[in-house]
């Protein structure tokens, strides 16, 4: 076998010019790692740079398919890094820093030889203390929320009161311990300070560096309340800062749109402020510490003994296009507002001599209503709050928007009203840096870079392409003036809904990341209140599309479209527990709204791109979740609706269902070897393989978790669409390259060329047995179709399959907005035809068209717009 010598690796986005802690992943052919050979890093000098390794996914011969590397960049005499970095076999350098990690009685030691961090076992306090240089930088981080209780509602008063909670750990785990990268993991709930009640599960990962000043910190919300009576109000992070100084040499610091807010709580502006006075508060700004003569300074100190002190200042983006810092003096005073914008950048700094804590949010303005607190300024700790919801906002509202479903008007998927968000969850991301001075706005601008957009390596997506990660997609190539037309149209596609994402503000700690599904070209709106047809929640895998968009272009944009959307859907649209464990909701006016909870919403085939790009835990938490998420449908039957209980314990469909499940499988197969769940997808396609016409039959079969195994309920008895247009072609086109099947593969080809048959020719197949009319949206079918043109050498089904993709009005018409007038600031540009269905499956069809049949793509004509009736309209 010729094995890769080295992969080159290269910067998502130009980091900023700092050192940065940096994780990635990268896939390897099938048989050119093994698991005990060591892997080196070089910068673009030659020069080695210590990483760490760990394998995150394995092939069937045991060799390595993907590993997850940590590394610090951007140290030492070169501070501003290496633009390129190159991975090969080989020894790897050891790190001037090392973390450690020491376990006592009650808590974990992290040392990175830079800060060391206490992290409790048990208690509140999830970090005891963070030092630096032996001095205390924030102790007692702990996460806090607010509930707020409807006491009475009568008259037409509503009365409420707030009820306070903390965090409680139950479990503390060290997932890795270093030599360049540590994690900790804890579990717990949160509970009343009356100790009477607990709620709120959550999972907060702790990630350290070695030689690093940061602490990165993933948090994760679990939903266990009731949204008819438990309202959140406010859930965050609180942080203690020792306060060491005079007042002003206690420094503040907020991101806003572009500069920084640079306060203190003893602000040395007076009206007398003139002369050196003025140059000492210019330098008080930029956080530089001042001082005074008791003899000569005696007057202007009298007038800062005078001026106000400020101890409280806050900063509340209260929707995506609005944010407000206040401060006041005291808790009986009114808050005085100091600035209004629209972005803030999501970060905050307090801090004295000899240091503090920066802190900043992720997607702050994009997952509002967010905030930054810091209160007590003035006293000897002061408090840092990172509210992931702002209590200044008003409380979640996680009711359903109606009592009652609305199937036929709405298309709402099932008459069951089971609208809960029982088990859903939603992540968020902080970066902490433990500084020893206040940071200047140099700092803070790298800071609030890295914020936006953490560091990332990434593979060439050649080398991605060739090594045939994530299965079958094309590169983009304009080697044609077809070719290069349907280019300019799946660029045109993806471009539309990054601008949607920003004019529609699709925004909103619950919201954000998701596109919605459908469009109300009456209104000049997506369908937000048309039952199943507001929120896409991975209704025809759009994750997946952007996740290829990504791979095929390397483009750090849609990278951070893909991950933002695999955030929400991964928590939001999932239930991690309770009755409907493993399964998601369908799209709807709510994203939990849908009666329809189903397995293919939460699949991992949805989410492994960014677990092996980046090696994301929680997203690995995620995908363990739902691996036995068939056992789920036994008291949730997915037909239910058609087929009524008998001899089997559920009723499946090969897809979405099954495909659901082996994509799970599959990845806890590679993941951990686990030979239990590859045996479990053999017994299904041996099971495909005995009806009578493969794949073609069904598609919906008695199922037993139990085993493993389908039976068939006969050959017409479903539309075939939803079969394949779910992720199951992604899914199986890798799976046939683990598995090595030759009669699954045929059976993959079989169905894909005898999808867009006439009756008549299906009837020679399958003798009249199975209907055309189940064979719906023929674009849902091109994946497959190509697949099995290609396999066969069919020209005829290639050929129809490209008449297939030409003759849709993604490929058709020209995707240029147009103005209109709506409720909305400003002019409103749209395409009023669109839907994210068909433009997510059009899109990943022609990606995989563009691979499998590109020799059979004809020349496209020139359409003009007199000629098409959409562009005519």
């Amino acid at each position: 076998m010729n094995l890769q010598k080295s992969v080159s690796l290269r910067w998502l986005k130009e980091p900023a010019k700092m050192p940065v802690g940096v994780t990635w992943g990268i896939p390897w052919r099938e048989g050119e790692l093994t698991r005990e050979e060591p892997i080196s890093l070089r910068d673009s000098k030659g020069i080695e740079v210590p990483v760490q390794s760990w394998v995150t996914a394995y092939w069937p011969d045991r060799s390595v398919k993907w590993t997850a590397h940590a590394a610090v960049v951007g140290t030492g005499s070169d501070t501003e890094g290496s633009s390129n970095y190159t991975i090969a076999k080989g020894e790897t350098t050891e790190s001037a820093h090392k973390i450690t990690v020491e376990k006592t009685d009650t808590s974990f030691v992290i040392d990175t030889g830079i800060i060391e961090c206490t992290v409790a076992k048990q208690g509140s306090a999830l970090i005891q203390s963070i030092t630096r240089s032996g001095i205390e930088l924030c102790s007692h981080g702990e996460l806090v929320c607010i509930k707020e209780l409807i006491s009475s509602e009568a008259a037409g008063v509503r009365v409420v009161r707030e009820e306070k909670f903390h965090s409680v750990i139950s479990k503390t785990v060290v997932e890795q311990d270093g030599p360049i990268r540590a994690v900790v993991k804890l579990d717990g709930k949160h509970r009343s300070t009356s100790g009477d009640l607990e709620w709120l599960p959550f999972t907060i990962r702790l990630y350290f560096y070695a030689g690093q000043e940061t602490i990165r910190i993933v948090h994760t919300l679990l939903y266990d309340g009731d949204p008819n009576e438990d309202y959140i109000k406010g859930v965050g992070i609180a942080f203690s800062v020792p306060m060491r100084a005079p007042l002003y040499n206690r420094h503040v610091r907020f991101a806003g749109d572009s500069g920084y807010f640079s306060e203190s709580p003893k602000t040395l502006h007076t009206r007398r402020t003139q002369g050196k006075y003025r140059e000492r508060f210019e330098k008080q700004t930029k956080g530089e510490n001042v001082y005074f003569q008791p003899d000569e300074d005696a007057y202007f100190i009298g007038l800062l003994h005078d001026s106000a002190t400020w101890d409280d200042f806050k900063l509340v983006q209260d929707s995506a296009e609005h944010y407000r810092i206040s401060k006041r003096t005291k808790e009986e005073c009114c808050w005085l507002k100091a600035v209004d914008g629209r972005h803030s950048g999501g970060l905050g700094f307090i801090g004295s001599e000899g240091g503090g804590i920066a802190a900043g949010l992720r997607n702050f303005w994009q997952k509002c209503p967010s905030g930054l607190e810091l209160t007590h300024t003035s006293r000897d700790q002061a408090s840092f709050t990172v509210w992931f919801w702002s209590p200044d906002a008003p409380a979640m509202d996680l009711r359903h928007y109606d009592t009652e479903t609305h199937v036929e008007s709405s298309y709402e998927g099932a008459e069951e009203l089971r609208a809960t968000p029982y088990g859903i969850g939603n992540t968020s991301e902080l970066m902490l840096w433990c500084v020893s001075e206040t940071p200047g706005t140099e700092m803070l601008e790298k800071m609030t870079a890295e914020l936006e957009s953490p560091s990332l390596l990434v593979c060439e997506p050649a080398y991605l392409h060739e090594v045939r990660a994530f299965g079958i997609w094309s590169l983009p190539d304009r080697s044609s003036p077809s070719k290069a037309y349907l280019e300019d149209q799946l660029d045109g596609v993806a471009a539309f809904y990054q601008r949607e994402v920003q004019q529609r503000g699709w925004y909103g700690f619950w919201d954000y990341g998701d596109f919605m599904h459908s469009y109300d070209p009456v209104r000049h709106v997506w369908n937000y209140d048309l039952g199943g047809c507001a929120w896409q929640n991975t209704e025809l895998v759009p994750n997946m599309w952007l996740w290829v968009l990504f791979l095929r272009s390397g483009r750090e944009d849609l990278f951070r479209l893909a991950e933002a959307m695999t955030r929400h859907t991964s928590e939001v649209d999932v239930y991690h527990f309770g009755e409907y464990a493993g399964l998601g909701s369908r799209h709807n006016v709510v994203h939990w709204g849908c009666g329809c909870k189903e397995a293919r919403i939460g699949m991992a085939g949805l989410h492994r791109y960014y677990y092996y790009l980046t090696a994301d835990e929680r997203i690995g938490d995620i995908m363990d979740e739902v691996k036995d998420s068939d056992y789920t449908t036994v008291h949730l039957d997915p037909m239910r609706a058609y087929f009524p209980k008998d001899e089997h314990p559920t009723h499946i469909r090969v897809g979405p269902d099954w495909a659901a499940f082996s994509s799970n499988w599959m990845t806890r197969w590679e993941r951990y070897e686990d030979t239990a769940y590859r045996d479990k997808i053999i017994t299904g396609i041996d099971s495909i393989k005995a009806a009578r016409y493969g794949l073609i039959s069904g598609p919906t079969y008695g199922y037993d978790p139990n085993t493993g195994r389908l039976t068939p309920m006969g050959d017409d008895n479903w539309g075939r669409h939803l079969m394949i247009c779910m992720g199951a072609p992604q899914v199986w086109f890798e799976l046939a390259d683990l598995l090595k099947d030759p009669i699954w593969e045929q059976m993959m080809a079989d169905f894909g060329v005898y999808y867009n048959l006439s009756q008549e020719q299906k009837d020679t197949i399958t003798f009249g047995e199975v209907s055309t009319n189940r064979f719906a949206h023929p674009v849902l079918s091109i994946a497959m179709a190509a697949f099995g043109a290609y396999y066969k050498q069919d020209r005829s089904t290639a050929e129809q399959a490209w008449s297939i993709l030409l003759d849709n009005s993604y490929a058709r018409v020209q995707l240029q907005n147009e103005a209109v007038q709506a409720v909305h600031v400003g002019p409103l540009e749209e395409i009023d035809w669109i839907n994210t269905n068909e433009a997510a499956q059009w899109s990943l069809n022609t990606i995989i068209s563009l691979v499998l049949i590109a020799e059979h793509l004809p020349e496209i004509p020139r359409i003009e717009k007199e000629d098409h009736p959409v562009l005519k309209e």
